[in-house]
């Protein structure tokens, strides 16, 4: 019998795989994990067909195909002005979080520190526990989950490799502001630190605000890694394909590791994500008010409800405040009681901390639903 020692002895297997399964279990209306419950555009499906009847069926090159990089380049160039390089400085992934993973891994070495702001996805913590690191959690500031810059000033260290920023935000919804960017800039301007800018959701933004990238910053362009996600803007989670954006001093790092954790995307996809974006811009245009209409409906539905909440801001996320039902529940058993006793399912909002606060009374819902599905969990979630 050999003996096994785990490198994440203390992870077992996520609430969202643990919601979804409980979903479907209890036949319950799924709210919980982030992905679409309603197709993606027939047009991208059939680029998709094309491209496999089409024969690019093969491996891509390792760092994407060139027209989709391309895409990603005149994104950032209309939306921010920004000038990237497609060859040297935008990376094709598998999916962001592996994106992540290998920046982290590039970065970042044994005895460094990383700083995190939670609640925060559950994949940075343990990417930067497997090479050795520190995470160092700092809590957002509920109600708003705004950042406390004198926490961040205090806990940056000679030992602080990265700084993590996540915008809009799962699971609070909340963006960065100008000011928010401007602040980190002071803090790291005269060190050796890097950012990693995970901003998944970058089109969805509300109510006329402005998506701040990190790389719309000067003083963060040398210093930066954003990563992005076709699967959140084109409704497409399972096609898992992302990207990673960086200048070609930071690029040529993560490639070196990324090349080993996978060896290409898949180029079908690839080829379909590439052919859409250029034969339909007014998707990604339209995209904020599209996601903004469902956000409307899934909270007019809670009008006549006990729940509290602010319209979130960015992301497919709307969190409620329960405290004025039963706060005598953990956001843990509110979920559990909701799905056991009215059929409907979302996520606890301390899972995405290190240090639980124990007042908490958030949960997080996810409204990536067709219409209908908003509507019947608006019925559900006021009847309590």
């Amino acid at each position: 019998m050999i003996e096994i020692q785990s490198k994440l002895p203390s992870q077992g297997v996520t609430i969202f795989s643990v919601m979804s399964a409980l979903a479907q279990r209890l036949n319950a209306l799924n709210l919980s994990q982030g992905f679409p419950d309603f197709p993606a555009p027939p047009a991208l499906l059939e680029e998709l067909s094309q491209a496999t009847l089409d024969g690019f069926n093969q491996y891509s090159p390792g760092d994407g195909l060139l027209t989709l990089r391309e895409q990603v380049a005149t994104q950032f160039l209309k939306r921010d002005g920004l000038q990237l390089e497609a060859v040297s400085e935008i990376t094709i992934t598998p999916g962001a979080t592996i994106g992540i993973f290998s920046a982290i891994q590039a970065i970042v070495h044994a005895g460094d520190e990383v700083i995190i702001f939670d609640p925060s996805y559950d994949s940075y913590a343990p990417s930067i526990q497997l090479v050795g690191a520190t995470p160092i959690h700092i809590p957002l500031t509920a109600p708003d989950f705004s950042v406390d810059w004198n926490q961040v000033k205090d806990a940056i260290s000679a030992k602080t490799k990265m700084v993590i920023v996540n915008t809009p935000h799962n699971p609070s919804g909340a963006i960065w502001s100008k000011q928010d960017w401007l602040n980190l800039i002071e803090l790291i301007q005269n060190t050796n630190i890097v950012v990693l800018s995970d901003e998944v959701y970058e089109h969805l933004i509300f109510d006329g605000q402005q998506h701040y990238s990190a790389l719309s910053f000067p003083e963060l362009r040398h210093r930066s890694y954003v990563v992005g996600s076709f699967g959140k803007t084109f409704h497409v989670t399972g096609w898992k394909t992302g990207y990673c954006i960086a200048s070609p001093e930071l690029m040529k790092v993560f490639r070196q590791v990324y090349q080993f954790a996978n060896f290409c995307g898949v180029t079908p996809v690839q080829v379909a994500l590439a052919n859409f974006m250029q034969k339909h811009p007014e998707h990604i245009a339209e995209l904020g008010s599209f996601y903004q209409a469902k956000r409307d409906l899934f909270n007019a539905g809670l009008e006549q409800s006990r729940f509290k909440f602010t319209p979130s801001s960015g992301t497919y996320f709307q969190n409620l405040d329960y405290s004025n039902i039963r706060p005598d529940l953990s956001d843990v058993e509110m979920c559990q009681y909701l799905a056991e006793q009215h059929k409907i399912v979302s996520i606890p909002i301390s899972v995405f901390y290190k240090e639980k606060p124990q007042d908490l009374r958030i949960l997080r819902f996810c409204f990536a639903k067709k219409n209908e599905t908003l509507i019947r969990a608006g019925e559900i979630l006021s009847s309590i």
